[in-house]
């Protein structure tokens, strides 16, 4: 196994995006694809690390870029002014997703009939919001995401299979938000699984989450469980 990475931009408008990909060099010819979708600091290092342990398990994973290239939020209130634009207006978060999955399906080792996308907290969002938009793609995964639903999309048809990990004690997404999305997922008629962990608050798959006050908090066993449902469910929407 040799994982390459490396960096390849890409454009929404005017707008230059810089991704992250990585793949195994030992593997011939196309592979499945995974989509990451940053938290809201920008495209970092978090997300280059999962790029490259999806690399290990087979996969052409690309960490993509929402925010342009090179911008990183450096504190939490850098980090909210530069995600709340996209959270105001989701037709233009919406077009920058799909700005990334044209972006990836150009790339020689992508197979365009296996794509998936997850996302961490804002990225869960974004893996969430790719599916709203009733993309062809075989999967999206939520990994301690915001969930409330994309006004511009009242009544999605979702095509594809989804998966929620969402801790239940997590301050940002309490159980009806939980609930309303299971609702949402049901009327779209997706094929569609929600995992709550207890005990379990936001960012647990973050090692450097360690603020119970603001609901951040890393939970290794979380991270652990939700790592191999991703990898479960990678292999059931891909085989």
């Amino acid at each position: 196994m040799t994982v390459v990475g490396n960096t390849i931009a890409y454009l929404d408008g005017d707008t230059v995006l810089e991704a992250y990909f990585a793949y195994d060099e030992t593997i011939t010819g196309q592979r499945p694809v995974v989509l990451i979708h940053h938290a809201w600091a920008g495209r970092d290092e978090f997300v280059a690390d999962k790029a490259r342990k999806l690399a290990e398990l087979g996969y052409l994973a690309f960490a993509t870029d929402m925010y342009g290239k090179g911008i990183l939020g450096k504190s939490p209130e850098e980090n909210a002014q530069l995600m709340q634009p996209f959270i105001d207006d989701r037709a233009k978060l919406q077009q920058r997703l799909q700005a990334a999955l044209m972006a990836v399906k150009l790339m020689p080792w992508a197979d365009n009939q296996q794509i998936a996308a997850i996302g961490f907290c804002f990225g869960g969002l974004c893996a969430l919001d790719l599916a709203r938009t009733g993309v062809d793609i075989k999967g999206v995964i939520s990994f301690h995401g915001l969930l409330f639903p994309a006004a511009n999309i009242p009544q999605p048809i979702i095509k594809a299979k989804v998966l929620v990990l969402h801790g239940h004690d997590d301050p940002m997404v309490p159980p009806e938000q939980v609930l309303a999305l299971q609702t949402e997922l049901t009327l779209a008629g997706a094929d569609w699984q929600v995992h709550s962990f207890g005990h379990t608050m936001h960012a647990f798959t973050n090692p450097q989450a360690n603020n119970p006050d603001f609901g951040t908090v890393y939970q290794a066993s979380a991270d652990q469980r939700s790592w191999i449902l991703m990898q479960n469910f990678l292999a059931e929407i891909f085989r």
